[in-house]
């Protein structure tokens, strides 16, 4: 209707992104009122997304393995084994570590803490000009990241040993897995039913798009993340770096996150380490730099490539939109949510234009 006419187009499309914002700010500020409804909603289909995830990243290894003459039933079995078999094994290894790790980094947090007012206090012979204020306020600051740090810590703590929810993971999700990828065609044919015929053309495209662009996305920014987290665990356990496995399971994990990730993922390690060694510090902070250049400039181009075509301006505001809703969680779901968007709007208005 208005395709023809560019002021009315120009119009429509400044109310729609004038009530985007608005819709937008409503969901941030209404946000304690629905958030025990979403968490709630979060912990019934937590293990459903992951394992949708789950089956949604090894499907395509099985079609290969499918069209290379290898039966479809024996194809999931053998992924399915080795998926499951390698998680658990590393599991196995992993998981009591970074417990154990977690719990004395809670327990020795209180003498790092102190360790960081000792710098602090020194700090002020340099900064005596300044008012009695600015000293109040940086003494408020660190009872402030102690408070959240030992918070944090001891919720960590929780839901690693939170018995009841292992047992839902251990058990639900791996069968979870197995029916997803043994009935996906039936699970695909039950809600093409429910999609109009006349739209089934469309629907189709609209997929075949969003799965080329997501699922190369999140397939690669995997394979980074476990490049990062390896090579920093590697130069951790080289300079004896405390806590190496935690540091580096949270480098790789924050990895994932555009621009905000790697600053993140260091902050911890500077952090632990600033109160042992400047010098170690520094080399921390070189090994960490080298690895990110290895990232940005080798690995992500040919692995992740431009998978996802957003400007970088969309993707630092659901960035921060993420990280103002759910945190470092928010902020690892904004960029495959902003693309499933990107994608579903680029079909609404290619549609709108061929109308």
């Amino acid at each position: 209707m208005f395709r023809d006419n560019k002021p009315l187009n120009f119009l429509f499309w400044i109310i729609t992104g004038i009530f985007s914002f608005l819709f937008i700010y409503l969901l941030v500020k209404l946000f304690p009122v629905y958030d025990a409804v979403f968490s709630f909603l979060w912990h019934l289909l937590l293990p459903f997304l992951i394992s949708v995830l789950i089956a949604y990243l090894l499907y395509p290894v099985i079609q290969k393995m499918h069209k290379h003459g290898l039966p479809k039933s024996l194809a999931i079995l053998l992924i399915y084994m080795l998926f499951f078999g390698g998680a658990g094994y590393l599991g196995y290894r992993i998981y009591p570590v970074v417990i154990e790790q977690t719990r004395d980094l809670q327990e020795q947090l209180p003498q790092l803490i102190e360790m960081y007012r000792d710098f602090i206090y020194s700090l002020y012979e340099y900064t005596s000009f300044l008012p009695e204020t600015v000293h109040d306020r940086m003494d408020g600051l660190i009872s402030e990241a102690e408070t959240y740090i030992e918070n944090l810590l001891t919720n960590l703590v929780r839901s690693f040993t939170k018995i009841f929810d292992m047992i839902i993971i251990i058990t639900v999700i791996p069968v979870l897995v197995f029916y997803f990828l043994k009935d996906f065609n039936i699970i695909k044919k039950y809600f093409k039913n429910w999609i109009p015929g006349r739209y089934h053309a469309r629907t189709r495209l609209l997929c075949q798009s969003i799965d080329e662009g997501l699922g190369s996305y999140i397939r690669g920014q995997l394979i980074v993340c476990m490049f990062v987290g390896v090579a920093a665990f590697t130069l951790f356990k080289l300079l004896n770096v405390p806590y190496a496995l935690l540091l580096a399971l949270i480098m790789g994990l924050t990895n994932i996150i555009p621009y905000f990730g790697p600053i993140i993922g260091a902050i911890p390690a500077v952090a632990i380490t600033a109160p042992l060694s400047g010098k170690l510090v520094l080399i921390v902070l070189a090994g960490v730099f080298a690895i990110q250049v290895i990232d940005g400039n080798l690995l992500s181009p040919y692995i992740v490539g431009k998978s996802i075509n957003i400007h970088p301006i969309a993707i630092i505001f659901a960035l921060l939109l993420g990280g103002q809703l759910s945190g470092v969680i928010g902020m690892i779901l904004a960029v495959p949510v902003l693309a499933v968007i990107n994608v579903v709007m680029s079909h609404v208005i290619s549609v709108r234009t061929n109308n």
